[in-house]
């Protein structure tokens, strides 16, 4: 007997792939250039030099077996140590390699975080919009994702509904700062309210609530924008990290999962963590570029063009009558659908070959993404069929 759920899973795409091939298989037909394709977060920004070089010098000079064979479980010592020293030096916090676990990507990250802390019926909330595969990844682990509706005009925390939601069944929070889909940045206000809340209700219930800090896109925040850092402001705190956006690598798959040092139960928690990568069959992160990111440590691709294209994109649109949330982080946009069915919106939008993901799989309906990692030319381009899609609505 095959599992019914992994079938399902397995024959329906996330919407976000759906469109991405829908995209593939337009461009066939009528060519790339002929098409706005604003789907994927896949970053356009070439990597800094830094990562090409790397990886040359790495393979003139490493011995073979540091480059390609196995590390440790959690990670090659010395790429720990210079994770942990780096952080320390930007945050002031007193992390030890034993403090650090690489992965395989953002995605490792979570679900080996997830994993290591679920028990059967336990709850992780998660704040509206919130990243789908988040609800895959908690059901997988046998708990149960709660959404809350965030503030619908800045999409920061409600700290009422957040309170009413937590319950003994409280496992964990899930946030996304810089947030995908929104770009919004929690502010450090919130951060602070979130906080408070949590550790009042861990005391209540009798048991620690952990707070799961996903940050692929820290990095990347315009003008001086703050991200605070969350293990500074509560104690039970795992921060999953990915260098796929910072340096412009998601396809080689590399980032870790930080444990608090201050965490209750600190090493057991960290012995859970190494647990759930060795359960969910993770050997080991990728050997050669675990050295690329420890002499890369401090490299970020060149924001600025995702800064241009964000001002392009919400200025062009605001002019046009859209609603948009500005985005002060990442590179995604969420604007209001000129319909409640964002679905139907996204639809019509295909006429003029813009291709849009609707937000009800963010849990926000009647929003659309539009990630803007993409040419700055495509954008320019892509405003007159923005204003013919608008006209319809007028």
């Amino acid at each position: 007997m095959i599992s019914e759920k992994m079938i399902m899973l397995g024959k329906k795409r996330s919407v976000i792939r759906e469109i991405f091939e829908y995209a593939k298989k337009r461009s066939n037909e009528i060519g790339r250039e002929n098409i706005y394709d604003f789907s994927l977060g896949n970053p356009n920004v070439p990597a800094p030099s830094c990562i090409n070089e790397s990886i040359v010098k790495c393979i003139k000079n490493e011995d073979p077996v540091l480059l390609h064979g196995y590390t440790s479980a959690q990670g090659d010592l010395n790429v720990r140590n210079i994770i942990s020293e780096n952080i320390n030096q930007k945050f002031g916090t007193v992390l030890t390699a034993d403090n650090i676990y690489i992965t395989v990507g953002a995605a490792a990250s979570l679900t080996i975080s997830i994993n290591a802390i679920a028990l059967p019926d336990d709850e992780f909330i998660v704040f509206t919009p919130f990243f789908p595969e988040y609800k895959i990844w908690v059901e997988a682990a046998g708990a149960k994702t709660v959404p809350v509706a965030s503030d619908q005009d800045t999409f920061q925390v409600d700290i009422q509904k957040f309170e009413k939601a937590i319950s003994v069944k409280t496992k964990a929070v899930i946030v996304n700062s810089p947030n995908n889909p929104s770009g919004v940045v929690l502010t450090e206000d919130t951060i602070q309210k979130l906080c408070s809340v949590m550790n009042k209700k861990s005391l209540e219930f009798g048991h620690p609530i952990y707070l799961i800090s996903d940050e692929p896109y820290r990095e990347l925040v315009y003008g001086n924008i703050k991200v605070p850092y969350l293990i500074n402001y509560y104690d039970n705190t795992f921060i999953c990290y990915s260098f796929s956006k910072a340096l412009s690598v998601p396809g080689e798959r590399i980032g870790y999962v930080v444990v608090s040092n201050k965490m209750e139960n600190s090493l057991d928690a960290y012995a859970a963590i190494c647990g759930a990568g060795r359960a969910l069959g993770y050997v080991c992160a990728p050997s050669l570029f675990q050295q690329i990111i420890a002499k890369c440590i401090n490299e970020t691709t060149d924001i600025s063009i995702y800064r241009k294209n964000r001002d392009l994109l919400y200025e062009g649109l605001t002019k046009l009558g859209f609603h948009c949330i500005r985005p002060d982080g990442a590179f995604y946009l969420f604007m209001k659908s000129m319909e409640p069915d964002a679905n139907k919106f996204c639809e019509k939008a295909k006429k003029y070959e813009l291709l849009l993901v609707p937000g009800d799989d963010f849990g926000s309906p009647g929003f659309v993404r539009i990630a803007y990692c993409v040419k700055t030319e495509q954008i320019i381009n892509s405003l007159p069929a923005f204003e013919k899609l608008a006209k319809e609505y007028q």
